[in-house]
């Protein structure tokens, strides 16, 4: 036999690599990528991406309450199309589904934020990029092309800095701003303290890099790449982390949303609402959306999960503002979920950093695809041929996990994928 008939053989029934990364092959579901990302990275990377906020009571809690809802599909309706467009902050997109901003990815990636927002220049769905983006505004902006990217924004002590950012976002070409309401402070974080990462500024420890031994590509990209940082802030010198840190000073006000208004005229969403009053403030200030979001478990630990307090806050605004949705967010099936609880789209942080970390700008075309894919076979499969099918009337409350085993062993396989 000869050679190329027996390549031919090993490679039957072997997948396709996606995007030309063999590593992505057997990558079928979020949690896929989240183990070959885990395997990627040394462990405090590993631990920034994927701890949260103390004992991470809420972490926990984001996907728990989604195994606490169950769909009753309707059957017998024509779905061999099924539209998933939307717009949302006046972007028209294919899908219900905006990359979050999340500080620091170049953590586990060397490319960081240039290579998801090649990823989303692919896929034409919406980026959120970090004031403590790892890549300058507007590199980040010319990747993504002609989809839109919008710019997060963490207020400080020093205002005019902040102001400068803005209007950098602005010409740059940033089609909305999502001002971040939930670091008043910034939260403890256990898992972080435990594997050695010092944050706000993004310092390993020696037991980290003595890691990154085992993980040869990581640690080769990590230190053949330019140092690590904040190109984005106006700083230099050892004082630098001493600004980071007085970047979450506590004096954020709804008095800031005037000065804002006075730099940026598109729209504007509040990140990070949990309280029906909050939002229902941001709709008599003129906002255009808010994020209901607990950070992803990152801040405040004992928060209730995203998923629970949505129902009243869009029942609250109606329709007056867009209620988007953050936090906990791994499946097609969690998208419907929340659509059907009121959410205009949904805002998915570690699901496409996962993507990331496990190959770069492939990893995260993946990952959208896997969630878009699934988006659309569960709204076939609940009868739904366009997001507006998606209603409460889909949903009930899944059975007590007491009263049912299975339900709660899928509970728990989820939220330690």
């Amino acid at each position: 036999m000869k050679p190329e008939e027996i390549a031919k053989l090993v490679h039957v029934g072997r997948p396709d690599a996606p995007y030309g990364a063999r590593r992505l092959a057997r990558c079928y579901d979020i949690a896929d990528l989240a183990r070959v990302a885990r395997r990627r990275l040394p462990s405090g990377a590993a631990g920034y991406l994927d701890g949260g906020g103390e004992g991470e009571w809420s972490l926990r809690r984001n996907r728990l309450a989604f195994g606490e809802l169950e769909l009753i599909p309707r059957a017998l309706r024509d779905v061999s199309e099924v539209d998933t467009t939307t717009t949302v902050l006046g972007c028209n997109l294919p899908a219900p589904i905006i990359c979050s901003p999340v500080g620091g990815p170049r953590m586990f990636h060397h490319e960081g934020e240039l290579a998801v927002a090649r990823a989303v220049a692919h896929a034409k769905i919406a980026y959120g990029v970090s004031t403590l983006a790892t890549q300058p505004l507007e590199a980040v902006a010319e990747a993504a092309g002609d989809a839109p990217v919008w710019f997060q924004l963490y207020l400080w002590g020093d205002r005019s800095d902040a102001r400068a950012l803005v209007r950098r976002a602005k010409r740059a070409g940033y089609r909305a701003l999502l001002l971040s309401i939930d670091c008043a402070v910034r939260s403890e974080r256990d898992r972080e303290l435990h594997r050695g990462i010092a944050l706000p500024t993004p310092q390993l420890d020696l037991k980290t890099l003595l890691d990154g031994a085992i993980h040869p590509d990581w640690s080769w990209h990590f230190l053949t790449s330019p140092a690590l940082g904040f190109p984005n802030l106006s700083m230099s010198g050892p004082s630098s982390r001493d600004k980071l840190e007085q970047m979450f000073d506590g004096t954020l006000t709804w008095e800031d949303l005037e000065w804002i208004r006075e730099e940026w005229d598109g729209p504007i969403a509040l990140k990070g609402v949990l309280r029906v009053d909050e939002a229902r403030e941001a709709v008599a200030r003129g906002l255009d959306a808010v994020i209901v979001s607990n950070h992803g478990g990152r801040q405040l630990d004992r928060v209730p999960a995203t998923l629970e307090v949505l129902p009243e806050i869009v029942e609250a605004v109606g329709d007056d503002i867009e209620v988007l949705f953050d936090s906990g967010v791994r499946r097609g099936s969690d998208i419907v979920t929340a659509l059907c609880l009121g959410a205009k789209a949904v805002l998915v942080g570690r699901a496409h950093l996962y993507g990331l970390a496990a190959a770069g700008e492939a990893g995260v075309r993946h990952a959208i695809d896997i969630l878009e894919r699934e988006l659309k076979m569960a709204m076939a499969l609940c009868g739904a041929r366009a997001l507006g099918d998606l209603d409460r009337s889909l949903l009930r409350p899944a059975a007590p996990p007491d009263l049912d085993p299975t339900h709660a062993r899928a509970v728990q396989a989820a939220i330690s994928s």
